[in-house]
């Protein structure tokens, strides 16, 4: 069972170890995220409560193998003492028995004595009686004288008996003294043995009314230890019901952990995502409000090409109308050009002819008139070839700008075609962009539902934490309760088990002396004495080692009380100082809010100043003017009559009213001034005393020496705790 319960401690050692291994992780984790700070903090709380609730499950669990333990050391102790009762019961007949065979040795030196008394009284009588006869035979007449020798020889016979009775007589004397003094002796040692029985009496009265209500008490302690033992079964029940509680809230806990950790990963990915969503949102947003730009643009755009479109449609149909006017045109300039081309080739013939002509002519030597008509002929040839050139090139002009001008009507029906496609693409991006920003939004929310409802089962855990931690506080003072009455049955058992030894072994002593005073034997009242004398030194040994343990024990008790006290005054210390810091960090908040109106107070105290020292100085100009009237007529008017003097008094009266009422709230303002400033200071000097780390730091070497020393007090009570055990044994 040791071994077992010592694995499943190591089990359970080596779990919390890892435990800590992991909150550290988690703790070293979660120290570079400012956002889960507030988590954070509620995680290393659940932490510390964890470790208490642990660290008290140690203590009950080394507090009930304590209280087993002293259970059967309680146990042996109960046994031993039935053992002793029923021996000293043995004694007790024993001694009774001793008694009554004293008490017949005493009758017995009775009797003898009385044979002696009666022996003396006969031999007192006897001795009478001769000194009468003697009286008689010396007081007779002289007629018997005749046996005179005879009487002689009588008389020596009889001095001779006499001397004989008297050597009896002092023998007799001597033993009479011999047994008075004896019987002085036995009437003492009687009187003695009478009071040694009548407290011995006594003694076995109180002994039977000890041992009765040690037996009463045996009997109430065999009830309380058997409650005790049903108390402790259900003490074990309930610490193993809280075991299996804490090992389920250990699970639970782990489990909420896992769950943490799982659900910090997920808000760590949540929130990933919710930044890329964020970010995606908002860039998206911020495309979207372009894309709407850009396609009010485009819209903008797409209406002007519209307009553009439409005009130039108009112009295409123009153009088409205009093309068709130059399609006829052409046409009826193509006829002109075959004509004139038919003319040119006429006019090219005409010419060879003419230059022919010219040539024959000139050869001829023609006349000057067909010189001059041939010369104009060749200028209107001339001018007819540029006319017909000049068509053609309006031709061919025409030509290239209908050419233009169907490119750029392809060019704007592929822009348009191409502004449509990106418009629906849009429209197509618009429609995805706000369906996903949708989804995202769903999520968002399902998110926050999400992290509700954890934070909703992180605060039902605390409520089942507080609740267990409380269970934990009953426990624990029920164990408290149970210790000290275990503690006040354990020195009500040692001041029985004293005052039973204390009242056996002198009465033990006071029959042995007796039996053995009453038996005269010297060896054994000797080898008694040295006992006696060997049990006395034993018993005054042991009683100074007891009184020494006695003293290490008050020492460390007062140890103990001592550093009990110390830790209750400083659990009361660091409780003042949470409520301490409490209140000022109240304060700091009120006064934090009346800070922001310190300057407004300032100001209006200042311009409250400036108006008191105003009226103050105008008090004091229509005082001065009051007292010695510079100009008695100024202030009267020219249609007006002088006012009165009930008038002026009522004036000066409201006046000083209104300037007693400026000047109290002045006052007030002033007052109120300085409480702001002493409210400042104050608040800025329990600021500077407010504790820091470097308290904390201090708080945590104090908690720390503290168990250091209730461990070394611990490990000082064991050898005291064993020798105790060992002396009762």
């Amino acid at each position: 069972m040791a071994a077992e319960k010592s694995a499943k401690l190591y089990l359970e050692e080596s779990a919390f170890e890892a435990l800590e291994k992991d909150f550290q992780e988690v703790i070293d984790l979660l120290k570079g995220d400012n956002t889960l700070e507030k988590f954070r903090t509620e995680y290393e709380k659940l932490y510390a409560v964890l470790k208490k609730s642990h660290e008290n499950e140690k203590r009950l669990m080394e507090k009930c193998r304590q209280l087993n333990a002293e259970l059967v050391v309680n146990s042996s102790k109960v046994a031993s003492l039935s053992k002793l009762s029923k021996d000293d019961r043995g004694t007790i007949s024993s001694m009774k028995t001793e008694i009554e065979k004293a008490w017949e040795m005493v009758d017995a030196a009775y009797e003898k004595e009385q044979k002696a008394k009666e022996t003396i009284h006969s031999l007192q009588e006897e001795i009478a009686r001769l000194t009468n006869s003697m009286e008689q035979e010396s007081g007779l007449s002289s007629s018997q004288e005749y046996n005179i020798s005879d009487l002689m020889k009588y008389k020596e016979e009889i001095t001779k008996e006499r001397d004989q009775l008297l050597s009896e007589v002092v023998e007799l004397r001597q033993s009479l003294t011999q047994a008075t003094e004896q019987q002085q002796d036995a009437e003492r040692a009687k009187n003695e043995a009478d009071q040694a029985i009548m407290q011995l009496q006594q003694e076995i009265q109180m002994r039977n009314n000890e041992v009765s209500r040690e037996a009463r008490k045996k009997e109430k302690m065999d009830k309380e230890l058997k409650n005790l033992q049903a108390e402790i079964v259900n003490k074990q029940a309930e610490i193993k019901n809280l075991q299996q509680r804490i090992q389920n809230n250990k699970e639970e806990q782990l489990k909420m952990e896992q769950n943490l950790k799982e659900q910090k990963m997920l808000n760590e990915k949540t929130g990933k995502e919710l930044e890329q969503f964020q970010m995606r949102n908002n860039k998206l947003v911020q495309e979207n409000e372009q894309h709407s730009v850009m396609f009010q643009g485009v819209v903008q755009d797409l209406q002007k090409k519209t307009v553009e479109l439409k005009a130039r449609n108009e112009e295409l149909t123009q153009m088409h109308l205009e093309i068709s006017k130059m399609n006829k045109v052409r046409a009826v300039l193509q006829s002109k050009l075959r004509a004139a081309e038919e003319k040119k080739v006429a006019a090219g013939h005409e010419r060879e002819t003419l230059k022919s002509q010219i040539s024959g002519l000139e050869r001829g030597s023609a006349t000057k008139f067909q010189i001059i008509i041939l010369w104009f002929l060749l200028q209107n040839l001339n001018k007819a070839t540029n006319a017909i050139q000049k068509q053609i090139d309006l031709v061919k002009l025409h030509e290239q700008s209908k050419k233009n001008l169907e490119e750029e009507i392809q060019n704007y029906k592929n822009e348009a075609q191409k502004q449509r496609k990106i418009i629906y693409q849009l429209e197509k991006e618009r429609d995805c962009f706000i369906s996903e920003a949708s989804d995202l939004k769903q999520k968002v929310l399902q998110h926050l539902k999400d992290v509700e409802i954890r934070e909703v089962k992180i605060c039902d855990y605390e409520k089942k934490i507080e609740e267990s931690e409380i269970k934990l506080k009953q426990q624990q003072n029920r164990c408290e309760t149970m210790r000290t009455e275990r503690n006040l049955y354990s020195k009500n058992l040692i001041e029985a088990k004293v005052e039973y030894f204390s009242l056996v072994f002198p009465s033990l002593l006071i029959l042995c002396v007796f039996f053995f005073f009453l038996i005269y034997f010297y060896v054994v009242k000797r080898k008694v004495i040295n006992e006696r004398d060997v049990l006395g030194s034993q018993l005054i040994r042991r009683n100074d080692e007891v009184a020494l343990l006695y003293e290490k024990i008050k020492i460390q008790q007062s140890i103990l009380n001592k550093g009990e006290t110390q830790y209750r005054q400083r659990m009361e210390d660091i409780r003042l100082l949470k409520l301490e810091i409490r209140k000022l960090r109240r304060e700091k908040g009120i006064l934090g809010k009346t800070v922001a109106n310190v300057e407004e107070l300032r100001q209006e105290v200042h311009h409250m100043r400036k108006e008191l020292l105003r009226e103050q100085t105008r008090c004091k100009v229509l005082e001065e003017e009051l007292e010695n009237p510079l100009n008695v007529h100024r202030w009267r008017k020219l249609e007006a009559s002088d006012p009165s003097t009930y008038e002026l008094i009522q004036k000066i009266q409201r006046l000083q009213k209104q300037l007693i009422s400026k000047t109290g709230e002045v006052i007030e303002k002033e007052l109120l001034l300085q409480e702001k400033e002493k409210l400042y200071v104050e608040l800025k000097h329990v600021l500077a005393r407010q504790p820091g780390p470097e308290a904390a730091e201090q708080l945590q070497l104090y908690r720390h020496t503290l168990r250091e020393k209730t461990k070394q007090l611990k490990v000082r009570d064991a050898p005291c705790l064993w020798i105790r055990g060992c002396w009762v044994w």
